[in-house]
């Protein structure tokens, strides 16, 4: 048996690396304004660990001020610039610290996604008395028949900011409702009188445009022309390569088409974009897409959510049917596939995590096959302090595969069960992987001309190497409630070696 590529490695597809997206935080990282320094000192590691787009988290000024994850949008032009809300740095850092962080990833290959929020504002600085009209939080689209007048905080004024880069001032007319009333502290969904909810927007509750704060209201031509001039001007200013869209589900799906297409004609010309529509029904995800022209990927939380089921009830889950009822399964080009992210980790209010021991699983699905663009949560990849959660192990190993070794053609191996799924990754440097949520160990023939005469090895289980047959065709063990990833012995080597672990 000889082993092979460990001499001859190089980047799969002759050079172009697979697509893969870090998520650079979590819920719940230190306040203490160090992430954009972190993240360009980390720069060279991140791009040598094989990812090729990293996902920072919103950097303009929340009502939280320095405590604000980046979601409770105040000034979208704030990026840790203006003494507001109580600190000058947002709690990732100051404005220069984060246009010098983008410009390090970018000049070391990495592509940068920015974190945007349209929907909504909070933390206005004046009041103001507004017509409403109360609406039914379980069917939106039902509302008081009188308008009454109360207080709101629906005035926007950044006196802090004093006109710096825009003078536009929000008041009432830009939004479509808010929830909280001033004078008196009551809350409670208000539409304001005259205006309505956006049409192409997700239909739980009947209607749900609204989500919290002042709701924007896209579809006035101010406030639209006042969004692109903000893009526009953040594009220009920080550079960035593309955008993560939160919550599009309660945007406009017709807003965003021409909006993208003027921010590609600025800057560094952004050509990426994944939307946030948080659902597991895939209609619903493919209705949006199909509403917005195609112009996003989404986040498959669809398959998130068929990771979940899989990890709390393996005995009961067909692992052949893991991908039905997915985007990947549907549309898999604009499916960005994920296993956990910010808001699915411990203690939030979308939790839904998927259990530890099936992680592995998850990960060599999305990451050692197919998928356009995995994304790799920073939770998983570095472990989650706040909750002790450690690093999910081998997560880096496959990250590196994924770059480096995984070819485009992906064949399954005959013999698929309810608990036991393999395919091979064909290629100059082959990846083979047994997926088994049985609860005792599994052999898998495997057959593939590319693998004749090598010497595999388990890189989450290494114990013991497998010695394939001039024919091609070998056994690959996987232990219970596991996964295997079998790559050539050189090539293991190889990889020890680039990771520092040799």
């Amino acid at each position: 048996m000889t082993t092979k590529g460990a001499t001859d490695m190089t980047d799969a597809a002759a050079g172009a690396r697979h697509e893969t997206m870090l998520q650079c935080f979590e819920w719940y990282l230190p306040k203490d304004h160090r992430l954009w320094r972190r993240l360009s000192s980390q720069a060279a590691r991140l791009i040598d660990d094989g990812f090729t787009v990293v996902w920072l988290p919103p950097a303009y000024k929340g009502v939280g001020g320095d405590a604000d994850v980046g979601y409770g949008v105040y000034d979208m032009y704030d990026l840790g610039e203006f003494d507001a809300k109580g600190s000058i740095p947002t709690k990732y850092g100051t404005r220069d610290e984060y246009l010098q962080a983008i410009g390090e990833l970018r000049r070391r290959g990495l592509r940068v996604v920015a974190d945007v929020v349209l929907n909504h504002r909070m933390g206005a600085d004046g009041e103001e008395r507004v017509r409403t009209r109360i609406v039914d939080v379980d069917d939106r689209t039902v509302s008081d028949g009188t308008a009454i007048e109360r207080t709101l905080d629906t005035v926007y004024d950044f006196p802090e900011r004093d006109g710096a880069y825009s003078t536009f001032r929000w008041n009432w007319r830009d939004f479509t409702g808010t929830d909280y009333t001033a004078n008196d502290g009551s809350t409670g969904i208000m539409r304001f009188d005259g205006k309505r909810w956006s049409d192409h927007v997700s239909h739980e509750r009947g209607n749900f445009d609204y989500i919290m704060g002042d709701d924007v209201d896209v579809n006035d031509p101010v406030v639209a022309g006042e969004l692109t001039d903000w893009g526009v001007w953040y594009t220009e200013t920080t550079g960035v390569d593309g955008f993560r869209l939160d919550a599009v589900k309660s945007i406009d799906a017709r807003f965003f088409a021409p909006w993208l297409r003027t921010m590609r004609r600025h800057g560094s010309h952004p050509d990426l974009a994944v939307g946030e529509y948080w659902s597991g029904n895939v209609d619903e995800l493919t209705a949006y897409l199909h509403d917005c022209g195609h112009c996003m990927t989404l986040f498959d939380v669809a398959l998130h959510f068929r990771f979940e089921q899989a990890s709390k009830n393996p005995d009961g889950f067909d692992l052949r049917g893991l991908d039905a009822g997915t985007l990947y399964e549907r549309e898999p080009a604009y499916a960005c596939t994920f296993v956990d992210n910010h808001d699915t980790q411990p203690g939030q209010s979308l939790e839904s995590w998927v259990a530890p021991w099936f992680k592995p699983l998850a990960y060599a699905y999305i990451l050692l096959r197919d998928c356009a663009m995995p994304c790799v949560f920073l939770g998983d990849y570095h472990g989650i302090a706040h909750d002790r959660i450690p690093p999910m192990p081998m997560l880096r190993r496959m990250v590196w595969i994924r770059a480096h070794l995984l070819g485009d053609a992906m064949a399954a191996q005959p013999g698929d069960t309810a608990h036991s799924l393999c395919w091979i990754v064909g290629g100059d440097h082959p990846v083979c992987v047994v997926l088994n949520t049985a609860q005792e160990a599994t052999e898998r023939e495997v057959s593939d001309a590319a693998l004749a005469s090598r010497m595999l090895v388990d890189v989450c289980h290494p114990q013991a190497a497998v010695a394939v047959g001039d024919d091609g065709r070998g056994w690959l063990r996987c232990p219970a409630g596991a996964c295997a990833v079998y790559i050539d012995a050189g090539d293991y080597e190889g990889m020890r070696t680039a990771l520092g672990e040799g």
